[in-house]
């Protein structure tokens, strides 16, 4: 039986009948040979039969990048099966595709992303063309082994791991091209870095207010001015605008979709991600990972519908601020704000290559209370993730597209950062986020100072009735718990204060009121719909607890004059 193959010679593929009936008999022909992931040689223009990919790819290459014009004889696709042999037949070249390891990657992200084109429409790859183009380039004539996109992508990575500048690594480009003329390589690290972006490493850049009012994105990305305190967007030199219009600040967003759709894109880290279901502890009295603590256990009984699939994702947020210049004499506060997947093995969600930078939050100073402003875009995406989740494919698990869902369970942070996060203030006579308002405190000499710790040893403990520490017994109970219900109707009577430091808007100061308590305002996190039910919603983390307090203690104890906290000063207000 002769097989009609004019209609891969056709040239107008997106309106042509003929060429669209071809290929859907030549996908039909094909499906039974494909391997038991479900893949099979692709004949496209770019893959010519070196890459394997699923039926709807191939679909997508065919009709974007056409029909191999040197495969005559489909031997993988169903044709004349036994004459596999033959030696008319082009075999797939044992040139850069064979053995670049960046092949597989690339196929990952495409396959990952494509969609599977309607006659007519224009397909999702064409963002690929040039990564497609420096992965069948040679390095250098006669080095097969090594593509110009994988030199690329490993040089990137050593500049970052060796805390290269941009213009070191352009001279470094022109030095490598001077040396070698025919090696093909990008002219500037500017140049490098609008690739990477195609392969999904890219990020946002959303301009600020210079008092941190407000962002200028999504109904206010086209303003001019701020909507709160009317201050330009641009910088300006003695009361005029710039020749070039620069922004005052710009806040760096990330997105995180793609980043964990990523996650799905290879086997084995699809694999990974469903840890947390097989590893839990089977003893009730071990905790290893989250999965086995009671606030997990709780959002799943809440959200069964939600802890259903295990592939949803569950996230921890932790935010700090640093001084970027390394240079303590410059008083300057970058924030990044880092999420990780708690999804992964305990081995693996807090190595560095697994954690996902959501933001980078510029200085000069911290956000402080307007810390809500900046998480904006980040809590815009979380509630997309879910409410109505994105399609997914999990390489796990024959490629099949999910609905994949996220979920915040909860933050990780040092105590001045829990209170711009939370909105509770870690000053007054309240600053107790746990006891709440029955924190019991008092003055002395300028100093609030916390007391009752030993309320929260057992009832018949012996200290409990030392007269040593403050000369009287202690009889009280540990601080009640409250509940959900208990905060929201506390954050019901806090007043809506104005984002900001500008001095006539948000850096005016005001008194809160005692129905307030220690609330400064009611944290963004509370848009999200699960998050008023969170049983445990900000953690202080291991560092500053256990570290400072444990060598301000030692150095106590030891007479350390250095970290002792055993001053004069000390002594007088006791």
């Amino acid at each position: 039986m002769t097989i009609d193959k004019s209609w891969t010679q056709i040239r107008k593929r997106s309106n042509s009948v003929v060429f669209w009936q071809g290929l859907q008999s030549f996908l039909q022909m094909a499906k039974p040979h494909v391997n038991d992931r479900g893949f099979i040689r692709c004949p496209c223009n770019r893959c010519i039969n070196n890459a394997q990919h699923q039926l709807e790819v191939l679909e997508t290459h065919i009709h974007r990048f056409g029909f191999m014009s040197d495969y005559n004889e489909w031997i993988y696709h169903g044709e004349n099966v036994n004459a596999a042999s033959s030696s008319n037949v082009p075999q797939p070249n044992s040139g850069v595709h064979d053995r670049d390891e960046m092949f597989e990657v690339l196929e990952d992200i495409i396959s990952n992303d494509a969609e599977v084109d309607q006659l007519g429409s224009q397909s999702s790859n064409v963002q690929y063309d040039d990564l497609f183009t420096a992965l069948n380039s040679e390095l250098y004539p006669g080095v097969s082994s090594f593509s110009s996109l994988n030199f690329l992508v490993k040089s990137m990575h050593l500049k970052v791991m060796n805390k290269l500048t941009n213009k070191s690594f352009d001279e470094l480009l022109k030095l490598l091209k001077l040396a070698f003329p025919k090696m093909d390589l990008v002219e500037s690290h500017y140049e490098a870095k609008k690739l990477m972006t195609k392969m999904g490493l890219g990020y946002q850049s959303i301009h600020v207010c210079k008092n941190d009012c407000a962002l200028f994105w999504n109904e206010n990305s086209m303003s001019e001015t701020c909507p709160v305190c009317s201050e330009s967007r641009w910088k300006m030199q003695e009361g005029r605008q710039t020749g070039k219009n620069v922004p005052h600040k710009v806040l760096r967003y990330f997105p995180l979709a793609p980043r964990l759709k990523r996650l799905f894109a290879t086997s084995k880290t699809a694999k990974l991600m469903r840890w947390h279901q097989a590893g839990k502890s089977t003893d009730d009295n071990v905790m290893r990972h989250p999965v086995d603590g009671r606030a997990w256990k709780d959002f799943d009984r809440k959200h069964p519908e939600f802890a259903d699939d295990v592939r949803n994702v569950r996230l921890g947020l932790a935010a700090d601020g640093f001084n970027p210049f390394n240079n303590m004499s410059i008083s300057y506060s970058m924030w990044p704000v880092v999420l990780t997947t708690y999804n992964l093995p305990p081995w693996l969600c807090m190595k560095p290559e697994y954690l996902m930078l959501s933001l980078l939050i510029p200085g000069p100073q911290s956000p402080g209370k307007d810390m809500d402003v900046f998480l904006r875009p980040l809590i815009e995406e979380l509630k997309e993730l879910w409410e109505n989740g994105i399609d997914t494919r999990d390489a796990g698990n024959d490629r099949k597209v999910f609905k994949m869902r996220a979920a915040l369970l909860w933050t990780v942070n040092d105590f001045p950062a829990r209170s711009s996060l939370s909105g509770w203030s870690r000053q007054g006579y309240k600053a107790c986020p746990t006891c709440n308002e029955d924190t019991p405190s008092m003055r002395v000499i300028g100093k609030t100072a916390y007391f009752g710790h030993r309320r929260f040893l057992p009832s018949t403990h012996r200290w409990r009735s030392n007269l040593d520490f403050d000369g009287r017994t202690e009889r009280k109970r540990p601080p009640r718990r409250f509940s959900s219900v208990d905060i929201m109707d506390q954050l019901r009577r806090v007043k809506t204060s104005i984002p900001g430091k500008h001095p006539n808007y948000g850096g005016v100061k005001r008194k809160r009121g005692d129905d307030e308590l220690n609330w400064r305002k009611k944290s963004i996190f509370y848009e999200l719909p699960y998050w008023a039910e969170i049983e445990l919603k900000h953690n202080l983390d291991v560092m500053h607890i256990e570290k400072n307090i444990c060598d301000s203690l030692l150095g106590t104890l030891m007479g350390d004059p250095h970290k002792s906290k055993d001053t004069d000063n000390a002594r007088r207000d006791l």
